[in-house]
């Protein structure tokens, strides 16, 4: 499994329902997926990197995440808001969650409202995908590790420069100039996009949650 597999879940009509339902073009929201799709992986990477981590994941994985939402994922994405996706992301990435869709924002020129529901609609079939390998191959905590440490060393080898960037907004040492360097950098990256005055603002009206 890798980041095609992924993203291949995500074409033709699929796509087209994702895009209709956040508003946009399809070229914006593949490119944010180019950004929401790595950064999901890699704080899952992190989240596995300590034993009690890796079996969150795992008993995550086999309560509500055992890959059948792929089953139908067009009729998921008609209703995304039934898996539960911003408390995922609270999980995941934590108070950092407003940085990582302002990022995902700034490479795609969708809003900041749009690029959240586009990592809420996301994140749950990121799960969904290892909750079907784990299935498949009978992974445990350990091995759920391994997967995810496999996935962010190959993200790492052909995306250096979003990864580089991932990792900054992920890390907690870094000081609150960082996500202003990195989402000009990001512009540099992708391409300048027009952002609306409020989009942090917009951020606010989240509340970030924990999985249950």
């Amino acid at each position: 499994m890798d980041l095609n597999n992924i993203i291949g879940l995500l074409q033709g009509q699929d796509l087209q329902a994702l895009t209709s339902k956040l508003g946009g073009d399809e070229a914006q929201v593949k490119s944010g997926l180019g950004l929401a799709l790595p950064a999901i992986l890699e704080a899952l990477n992190k989240n596995t990197n300590t034993p009690e981590g890796a079996e969150s994941l795992n008993k995550a994985l086999e309560k509500d995440h055992d890959g059948s939402i792929l089953d139908n994922v067009t009729g998921f994405l008609n209703n995304p808001e039934s898996a539960n996706g911003l408390g995922i992301l609270g999980h995941l990435f934590g108070d950092k969650t407003p940085n990582v869709a302002q990022a995902v924002s700034k490479s795609s020129g969708l809003d900041q409202n749009n690029s959240m529901q586009l990592l809420m609609t996301v994140a749950p079939l990121v799960l969904g995908m290892l909750g079907k390998q784990k299935k498949q191959n009978n992974l445990d905590a350990n091995g759920l590790n391994g997967l995810t440490s496999m996935l962010s060393s190959n993200l790492s080898q052909s995306n250096p420069d979003v990864m580089s960037l991932i990792t900054g907004l992920l890390d907690s040492n870094k000081d609150g100039n960082f996500l202003d360097e990195a989402l000009g950098m990001l512009g540099g990256l992708f391409g300048k996009k027009k952002k609306k005055k409020n989009d942090r603002r917009e951020l606010n009206c989240f509340k970030i949650e924990k999985i249950c």
